[in-house]
Protein backbone atom coordinates (compact mmCIF):
# COMPACT_ATOMS: atom_id res chain seq x y z
CA UNK A 1 0.00 0.00 0.00
CA UNK A 2 1.68 3.21 -0.94
CA UNK A 3 1.62 5.99 1.61
CA UNK A 4 0.04 9.33 -0.01
CA UNK A 5 2.99 11.63 0.37
CA UNK A 6 0.41 14.63 0.78
CA UNK A 7 -1.06 13.29 3.69
CA UNK A 8 2.28 12.75 5.00
CA UNK A 9 3.35 16.28 4.66
CA UNK A 10 0.18 17.33 5.92
CA UNK A 11 0.68 15.18 9.00
CA UNK A 12 4.06 16.47 9.38
CA UNK A 13 2.53 20.51 9.44
CA UNK A 14 0.03 19.47 11.65
CA UNK A 15 2.16 17.80 14.25
CA UNK A 16 4.44 20.85 13.93
CA UNK A 17 1.26 23.40 14.15
CA UNK A 18 0.12 21.30 17.76
CA UNK A 19 3.32 22.14 18.97
CA UNK A 20 3.96 25.58 17.87
CA UNK A 21 0.06 26.05 19.73
CA UNK A 22 1.02 24.38 22.69
CA UNK A 23 4.06 25.96 22.91
CA UNK A 24 3.04 29.65 22.56
CA UNK A 25 0.31 29.22 24.97
CA UNK A 26 2.39 28.01 27.51
CA UNK A 27 4.95 30.30 27.13
CA UNK A 28 3.09 33.74 26.89
CA UNK A 29 2.66 32.89 31.00
CA UNK A 30 5.97 34.10 30.94
CA UNK A 31 5.00 37.28 28.81
CA UNK A 32 6.89 36.13 26.28
CA UNK A 33 5.85 34.49 22.29
CA UNK A 34 7.27 31.02 21.11
CA UNK A 35 8.95 33.27 18.20
CA UNK A 36 10.57 35.43 21.13
CA UNK A 37 11.74 32.68 23.01
CA UNK A 38 12.80 30.62 19.70
CA UNK A 39 15.22 34.12 19.14
CA UNK A 40 16.81 34.08 22.67
CA UNK A 41 17.38 30.45 21.86
CA UNK A 42 19.30 31.04 18.84
CA UNK A 43 21.32 34.18 20.31
CA UNK A 44 21.95 32.25 23.09
CA UNK A 45 23.45 28.68 20.91
CA UNK A 46 25.28 31.97 18.89
CA UNK A 47 26.67 35.17 20.78
CA UNK A 48 27.05 37.91 18.91
CA UNK A 49 25.72 36.70 15.45
CA UNK A 50 24.27 39.41 12.99
CA UNK A 51 20.77 39.97 12.60
CA UNK A 52 20.82 37.81 9.11
CA UNK A 53 22.36 34.71 11.09
CA UNK A 54 20.10 35.16 13.31
CA UNK A 55 16.78 35.12 11.03
CA UNK A 56 17.99 32.70 8.94
CA UNK A 57 18.54 30.21 12.96
CA UNK A 58 15.19 30.97 13.31
CA UNK A 59 13.24 30.76 10.03
CA UNK A 60 12.59 34.33 9.53
CA UNK A 61 13.74 36.98 6.83
CA UNK A 62 16.15 39.92 7.56
CA UNK A 63 13.13 42.25 8.14
CA UNK A 64 11.44 40.44 10.48
CA UNK A 65 14.25 38.86 12.47
CA UNK A 66 15.04 43.18 12.63
CA UNK A 67 11.97 43.99 14.52
CA UNK A 68 11.74 41.27 16.57
CA UNK A 69 15.46 42.23 18.09
CA UNK A 70 13.67 45.54 18.40
CA UNK A 71 11.07 44.59 20.53
CA UNK A 72 13.50 42.15 22.50
CA UNK A 73 16.21 44.88 22.88
CA UNK A 74 13.77 47.22 23.91
CA UNK A 75 12.25 44.82 26.67
CA UNK A 76 16.02 44.43 28.33
CA UNK A 77 16.03 40.44 26.95
CA UNK A 78 19.13 41.71 24.50
CA UNK A 79 21.48 43.35 23.68
CA UNK A 80 22.47 44.95 20.16
CA UNK A 81 25.78 46.54 19.86
CA UNK A 82 28.13 47.55 16.50
CA UNK A 83 29.91 45.19 15.19
CA UNK A 84 32.22 44.80 11.87
CA UNK A 85 30.82 47.28 9.39
CA UNK A 86 27.23 47.87 9.53
CA UNK A 87 26.70 44.16 11.52
CA UNK A 88 25.00 44.27 14.49
CA UNK A 89 25.57 41.56 17.07
CA UNK A 90 22.78 40.18 19.33
CA UNK A 91 23.22 38.97 23.06
CA UNK A 92 21.73 38.10 25.98
CA UNK A 93 20.94 40.62 29.21
CA UNK A 94 20.31 38.79 32.32
CA UNK A 95 16.99 39.24 32.32
CA UNK A 96 17.29 37.33 28.74
CA UNK A 97 18.85 34.43 30.28
CA UNK A 98 16.62 33.96 33.25
CA UNK A 99 14.00 34.15 30.83
CA UNK A 100 15.27 31.03 28.68
CA UNK A 101 16.22 29.46 32.21
CA UNK A 102 12.45 29.84 32.84
CA UNK A 103 11.37 29.20 29.19
CA UNK A 104 12.63 25.88 29.43
CA UNK A 105 10.99 24.77 31.98
CA UNK A 106 7.95 25.27 30.64
CA UNK A 107 8.95 23.64 27.18
CA UNK A 108 10.38 20.52 28.99
CA UNK A 109 6.72 20.20 30.94
CA UNK A 110 5.12 20.55 27.08
CA UNK A 111 7.00 19.02 25.05
CA UNK A 112 6.74 15.68 27.58
CA UNK A 113 3.19 15.83 27.19
CA UNK A 114 2.96 16.34 23.40
CA UNK A 115 5.13 13.35 22.85
CA UNK A 116 3.67 11.20 25.84
CA UNK A 117 1.90 9.17 23.26
CA UNK A 118 5.20 7.52 21.84
CA UNK A 119 7.40 4.71 23.72
CA UNK A 120 11.26 6.21 24.28
CA UNK A 121 11.75 3.39 20.89
CA UNK A 122 9.69 5.73 18.48
CA UNK A 123 10.33 8.94 19.67
CA UNK A 124 14.17 7.71 18.94
CA UNK A 125 12.99 6.64 15.42
CA UNK A 126 11.00 9.42 14.54
CA UNK A 127 13.90 11.53 15.59
CA UNK A 128 16.11 9.95 13.00
CA UNK A 129 13.63 9.89 10.37
CA UNK A 130 13.13 13.49 10.89
CA UNK A 131 16.72 14.42 10.51
CA UNK A 132 17.44 12.12 7.59
CA UNK A 133 14.77 14.70 6.04
CA UNK A 134 16.30 17.69 7.09
CA UNK A 135 19.87 17.03 6.70
CA UNK A 136 21.54 19.78 4.25
CA UNK A 137 19.48 22.37 5.28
Amino acid sequence: MAIGLEMLGQTIKRAQYRNHRTMDAALRELGVTLVQWDALRAIERMPGASGHDLAVATFQSDQAFGTLANRLDQRGLIARTAGHGRRIEHTLTDEGRQMLVDGHAIAGSVLADLFSPLAEEDRATLLRLLQTLTTGD
